[in-house]
């Protein structure tokens, strides 16, 4: 019991020093600090634009002004959106919300974690979640 206690402890701390990140458990009930899955994130709002790469959820981040004012230029296709899905566990490599099958994402020259899909022209930017 006690330690279960200190585990609860430590989880509450976690979450409150980084919004981003969460404590999960593995198989073997070992704890960690990982990232949102698709699950997690469309639990909480069906309707987010996201996709999946690497196993990292990209979420649409067109309101948030950082990410919008930085300078990008586009590099390489890095994935092709192969299926769209709302049911996040049915999350795979390439499957999206809302872009279309066959919507190309691009890793800009400039590093980070912003990737940008082109749609009819105009450039969607997306903010990965990464665990920390």
């Amino acid at each position: 019991m006690k330690s279960f206690l200190i585990l609860m402890l430590i989880a509450i701390t976690l979450s409150a020093c980084n919004n981003e990140q969460q404590l999960k458990m593995d198989e073997e009930g070992q704890l960690y600090i990982g990232s949102p899955t698709a699950n997690e994130i469309l639990s909480k709002n069906k309707k987010e634009d996201i996709f999946l790469m690497n196993e990292v959820v990209y979420v649409n981040a067109e309101r948030i002004d950082w990410v919008k004012k930085r300078e990008l230029t586009l590099g390489d296709v890095v994935l092709e959106i192969v299926r769209q899905s709302n049911d996040g566990e049915d999350f795979t490599e390439g499957t999206a919300t809302k872009l279309p099958v066959g919507t190309k994402i691009y890793e800009p020259i400039e590093k980070g974690d912003i990737y940008i899909a082109v749609v009819d022209g105009r450039e969607i930017r997306y903010l990965g979640f990464r665990e920390g």
